[in-house]
């Protein structure tokens, strides 16, 4: 999933060949990931904090918000009240508009401080399911980036508005399922036939690898031109630093990344948790549901299946 990250860099166009580096993590900490109670029981997809705290995403169209009491409904019918699965959220610069992205087209603009939703959905008739949104620039003058199931990029320069969309088709058709960006118009996107892309223009993507990846890729985490890491299938994370390295971490399929500044976090299948801080170790958690996302903050926040949300 994507993420706003702390610096925002030139993007370097760089390929390089792939590196099999030997990383297990050490023996499950003690528990410090606990479990909240939420208004809801769908899959909560995504999870992203605003200038006004964590916001999380899910079936339905549900967007629960973090409050001093706990967690609350903003909707639970999403960006026009259908009921339609949302699976990303991404938020401003400013973090005072979170966007979100979803089932058949569906595309929201929510403003933390009033509470307004606009509508952004189906551009340019385009109703495939968006499986992730990024968004760089300051509230009410966004560019945003939605990727789809069938390896489109939707991008507007003028925050969503009607008439302003335009597409790209990345790679050979295969489901996007990780954009990220880490400058204005800079970034990644990855797919789940184990390739990354990038842009240095938010209009064109050149592949970049991942040479004899053999798993499908899903988190993604770009923090600059050769700053980047992906969550992928059988517990491996890829590294990309001007080469791609890969570290097996896990017995279970990883879903999301989120590491900046040398620490972090994955999360995965049933519950899994591993924290980095050079190198990767997993946490015990109170829940054996399937963890879709993970955003830092305070706390720092993961959602998954069930209706679940836990915090450390």
């Amino acid at each position: 999933m994507s993420r706003e990250t702390a610096s925002r860099r030139v993007a370097l166009k760089t390929a390089g060949a792939l590196c099999v580096a030997a990383g297990v993590p050490t023996a499950a900490a003690a528990s410090e990931w606990t479990v909240e109670e939420t208004p809801t029981d769908g899959a909560l997809y995504d999870v992203a904090y605003t200038s006004e705290g964590a916001y999380a995403v899910g079936g339905d169209g549900v967007v629960l918000e973090r409050t001093d009491e706990g967690w609350r409904k903003v909707t639970d019918g999403g960006v026009t009240g259908d009921g339609r699965d949302l699976f990303c959220a991404d938020v401003t610069d400013d973090g005072d508009r979170l966007w979100f992205a979803g089932a058949s087209g569906a595309i929201g603009e929510y403003d933390v401080k009033t509470g307004g939703i606009d509508d952004h959905g189906s551009p340019q008739d385009n109703t495939n399911n968006f499986l992730d949104v990024a968004v760089t620039g300051e509230a009410g003058e966004a560019n945003v980036y939605v990727a789809d199931g069938s390896g489109i990029v939707s991008y507007s320069f003028e925050n969503g508005e009607s008439g302003e969309w335009n597409s790209v088709q990345v790679g050979q058709g295969y489901a996007l399922t990780g954009i990220d960006f880490y400058d204005v118009r800079s970034g990644h996107v990855v797919n789940t036939n184990g390739s990354a892309f990038d842009t240095a223009d938010g209009t064109s993507y050149d592949r970049i690898g991942v040479n004899d990846a053999n798993e499908s890729f899903y988190g993604l985490d770009s923090d600059g031109a050769t700053d980047v890491r992906v969550a992928a299938g059988g517990g491996v994370v890829y590294r990309y630093d001007g080469e791609w390295t890969s570290t097996t971490i896990a017995d279970a399929t990883l879903r999301d990344v989120d590491v900046d500044d040398g620490s972090g976090y994955a999360v995965g299948e049933s519950g899994r948790v591993f924290r980095y801080d050079g190198e990767w170790t997993e946490e015990s958690t109170e829940t054996g549901q399937n963890l879709r996302a993970v955003d830092r903050g305070s706390p720092n926040v993961a959602v998954g299946d069930s209706s679940t949300v836990i915090t450390d």
